[in-house]
């Protein structure tokens, strides 16, 4: 049912208690961001089953890379691994996670059913960044809360973490799912596991 997994596609995005300290945007809102962000994925949704999933990759991926800090989510999730690691698997990791959210949106926002999304103005100030409030309304008028986590990255907020719900961190069940795979595997084995989960959103 779309809205249900609209709900799990929206939950995509640190820990809870961000160990960071960012200053604060000057020429951007958090809201606005937000905002532009769920535009476009109504309007993807919209035309999601014309577009099939490759059309809805391509129109979704610059404004999910927009919205989202993945090279700070990455290093997030990785953990105390990531100093460790070498600039080529950072960024590989980086791209290979980049790559598998913009496929769980393409796959998962697929459709339009009346679904729409209300975005609160007012940020809460947070450690770290803050938290834009936001809503899912489902078509038969139930809310969902969904809350992001944001910091200015270079005078633009970037969504650092996502919660459903206002409690269920995204990129820390994200870290919990794929922590196994860096101790077991290394960097390597993680990059080849997100790929994978990749060709299967994508078939």
């Amino acid at each position: 049912m779309i809205s249900r997994r609209l709900i799990l596609a929206a939950a995509l995005a640190a820990a809870a208690a961000l160990p960071l300290r960012f200053a604060a945007a000057e020429t951007s809102s958090p809201a606005a961001t937000i905002s532009s962000f769920y535009d476009s994925l109504l309007s993807v949704m919209k035309e999601g089953p014309a577009l099939g999933f490759k059309g809805r990759a391509d129109r979704l991926s610059p404004a999910i890379r927009r919205a989202f800090d993945f090279p700070l989510m990455t290093r997030l999730m990785v953990g105390l691994q990531w100093p460790s690691l070498t600039p080529e698997q950072q960024e590989r990791l980086v791209a290979a996670f980049s790559d598998f959210s913009v496929a769980i949106y393409a796959s998962r926002f697929d459709e339009y059913s009346g679904e729409r999304f209300e975005v609160d103005p007012n940020p809460t100030p947070t450690t770290g960044g803050v938290v834009v409030h936001t809503k899912l309304v489902k078509s038969d008028g139930e809310p969902v809360e969904l809350d992001y986590l944001m910091h200015d990255a270079n005078n633009a907020w970037q969504i650092v973490d996502v919660y459903l719900s206002g409690t269920v961190s995204e990129l820390a069940t994200r870290r919990s799912e794929f922590s196994s795979v860096m101790r077991s595997g290394g960097p390597e084995a993680l990059v080849d596991l997100l790929q994978k989960k990749v060709a299967e959103l994508r078939s």
